[in-house]
């Protein structure tokens, strides 16, 4: 290519170095551009948020927020389920993966039925095509076994390595999350080994009697190995996959009766189909929800997996005639539900650089705007659980 006759070897090494210098830039140029356009995502993220709160709940077209929890998902009986909270990093079941679905860093399966885990080793191929970390995964230990063996296969056909951490949970037992947050396992009552979980918040309060205390005082106290906090856990979100009404009747399940939220099946809506037809199938009934209205302290209740007999006007028309005290605090999740931020992964070629540029705008570095990316994978202690945040659905 380089002919001495032509080119002394000083004028050969130029060549060398503009050339390189040239890959370099264009190299900068793709990455600059994928960086401004993800920043685009996140101000028109911000933006959609702010002009979501001044609209009503009624007229809010993509996404709900509850409680002050963004509720992300969509749920149809017998084709796929799969709920998320985003600001939680969390999603229940899993249905056929929506691509919403693979941000989320942990994962609750409620059982093994497909339309419910379906999407399992799709999202974390996904993930891991992303280069995004190897997520948490909880299931019933009645299936974990089984679970194993399903990413074993996948991994035979497409010598991928599908990393992950399984965790199977036994009714009763807790899995600790992060530091300000953990999941316990509840009976739920379905045709197959099931379970409904409830998500808590962990704070930790200086005990009383060190309250007013200085700085220093209290540091020498901790330093000495006195125990200086204590514990508060409060149930959260509680979600309970598909069941009977009777683990409403379970004295054991008080906690998902008391979350903040509790998400929970309701498959049947009206008396074309009984309470025994619900039963057959392992599911519940509206007017089941209606007889046990008293038990439900929640401040609010999201319904899902209506059956697809119904359409989206049927349901509504039947949770807005339920009588106090569950008037006003039930929805109904009726149609997919994404947030305003994108609900898809293109192939272009700027999403070579995709995977390192979402994990960089999550702890700050490359974008130096101000505003906090809702879409961090990283949240503060206590932040996602200040009381400060409830907003009220109309």
């Amino acid at each position: 290519m380089w002919s001495s006759s032509r080119y002394s070897e000083v004028e050969i090494y130029i060549y060398i170095y503009i050339y390189i210098y040239i890959i370099f830039l264009i190299f900068i140029f793709l990455v600059e551009r994928s960086a401004y356009h993800l920043m685009e995502m996140e101000r028109e993220d911000s933006k959609s948020r702010e002009d979501l709160d001044s609209v009503p709940y009624s007229k809010k077209q993509k996404g709900i927020d509850i409680e002050g929890y963004p509720i992300e998902g969509l749920s149809i009986g017998g084709q796929e389920t799969c709920i998320i909270f985003p600001s939680l990093k969390i999603a229940f079941d899993i249905g056929r993966c929506p691509q919403r679905a693979i941000s989320q860093e942990f994962l609750f399966i409620s059982h093994g039925h497909m339309d419910h885990i379906g999407g399992l080793p799709m999202y974390v191929a996904t993930r891991g095509l992303y280069s995004m970390r190897p997520p948490t995964i909880i299931v019933p230990r009645a299936i974990k076994e089984h679970v194993e063996k399903l990413f074993e296969v996948h991994r035979a056909m497409d010598q991928s390595e599908l990393k992950h951490n399984l965790i199977g949970l036994n009714v009763g037992e807790e899995f600790q999350l992060r530091k300000d947050l953990k999941v316990r396992a509840f009976k739920t009552y379905h045709v197959i080994p099931s379970q409904g979980y409830v998500v808590y918040s962990v704070r930790h309060k200086l005990k009383q009697e060190y309250i007013g205390l200085s700085g220093n005082e209290i540091k020498g106290l901790k330093l000495s190995g006195v125990e200086i906090t204590y514990t508060v856990t409060f149930p959260e979100i509680a979600f309970t996959g598909d069941t009977m009404s009777d683990f409403i009747a379970d004295p054991d399940n008080v906690d998902a009766l008391r979350a903040r939220i509790l998400v929970m099946e309701s498959t049947f809506v009206d008396n074309a189909m009984t309470v025994e037809n619900a039963r057959d199938y392992g599911h519940t009934h509206l007017s089941e929800i209606v007889n046990y209205a008293d038990k439900f302290e929640n401040k609010a209740i999201l319904l899902i997996h209506f059956s697809a007999r119904y359409q989206a006007d049927e349901i509504q028309s039947a949770v807005s005639s339920l009588p106090p005290p569950l008037s006003g605090r039930v929805f109904a999740l009726t149609e997919e539900n994404w947030g305003d931020l994108p609900s898809s992964v293109d192939d272009s070629e700027d999403m070579v650089v995709y995977g390192v540029l979402r994990d960089a705008v999550s702890v700050g570095w490359i974008l130096s705007h101000s505003e906090e990316s809702p879409n961090s994978s990283s949240i503060s202690s206590g932040s996602v659980f200040s009381d400060s945040t409830v907003v009220t659905v109309k």
